[in-house]
């Protein structure tokens, strides 16, 4: 994937980039929106860190169905229901991506479903 990075533009404040373009042919992976249910037990699990890293377990999960990582993914989008927590999501965001760093929305939302803290969205690339 080719990182999208110009000065003419405001700088990321996340670990997240300006835009991508994908270095090969393939097609979109479009995921639903997850939030922190551990599929073991069909509950919500509590707290926020607890939720977040439980949300990128259940995306991988869903990513790894078609072959694809972490690494595959284009786009976040970050809903929660306390922008106060963007600081701390941000951290737990940056280490479970690692060095990888998708284009990203992050925003404070009313509520969520089953009284989530976190959602997050993702939009993957398949190489053909």
């Amino acid at each position: 994937m080719n990182v999208l990075n110009t000065a003419n533009a405001p700088a990321a404040v996340g670990p997240y980039c300006q835009g991508i373009v994908p270095s090969a042919p393939g097609v979109p992976v479009f995921l639903s929106g997850q939030v922190g249910i551990d599929p073991a037990t069909g509950a919500l699990v509590e707290g926020l860190e607890a939720q977040t890293r439980q949300v990128f377990k259940n995306i991988e999960a869903v990513l790894a169905e078609t072959g694809l990582t972490l690494k595959d993914v284009t786009y976040a989008n970050v809903l929660l229901t306390d922008i106060g927590d963007f600081k701390e999501v941000n951290g737990y965001y940056a280490e479970i991506f690692g060095e990888h760093r998708p284009t990203r929305a992050a925003y404070a939302v009313n509520a969520l479903p089953l009284g989530a803290l976190i959602e997050v969205v993702v939009i993957a690339w398949k190489p053909l």
